[in-house]
């Protein structure tokens, strides 16, 4: 193999390596702001995104723009996010340079009026890279349903349709 050759094995190696390197990167930002979240450091939150960055919970009615927006509204809901514990999966992950894309899958354990729920949402998330590492660019969190733990989210019609399956 010639010089050439070589180097541009390396060039494309080093590019891949990058790229799994950003990603586990990516994949360690979303940990550290769910481990803040379940620690109840909500005073930590606001560090996980750029200066620019978009905040959306859709029905759950946060919503802001720019990082101290944000502090101010992830502080605030502090008393009610101490009793809410997240767990994420399925966290796909896509890279192009110094911008990224992803997707994670939400189960959350929480309490409201004395009773335990069951919350299950997607994160759709845009990440930057900046001086200080990646950061949320915008975070788009989408519910798919809340339910007491004493109800589960199969009603009876639906108990019904899968047994007619």
């Amino acid at each position: 193999m010639t010089n050439a050759g070589l180097e541009e094995r390396l060039s494309l190696l080093e590019a891949e390596l990058r790229q799994l390197k950003d990603i586990e990167e990516i994949r360690a930002l979303r940990i550290q702001y769910h481990n803040a979240m379940n620690e109840d450091r909500f005073e930590d939150l606001s560090q996980f995104f750029a200066e620019d960055a978009v905040l959306d919970f859709g029905v759950l009615g946060a919503s802001g723009e720019g990082k101290e927006t944000i502090d101010v509204i992830l502080k605030s809901s502090g008393i009610l996010l101490q009793f809410v514990k997240q767990f994420i999966h399925n966290h796909e992950i896509h890279v192009d340079g110094d911008s990224g894309t992803g997707i994670s899958f939400l189960e959350s354990r929480t309490i409201s009026s004395g009773k335990a729920y069951n919350v299950n949402g997607r994160y759709d998330d845009i990440y930057v890279r900046t001086e200080e590492g990646w950061r949320f660019a915008k975070m788009q969190l989408t519910l798919f349903y809340s339910l007491p733990f004493d109800q589960g989210w199969a009603q009876d019609d639906l108990l019904q349709m899968g047994q007619d399956l």
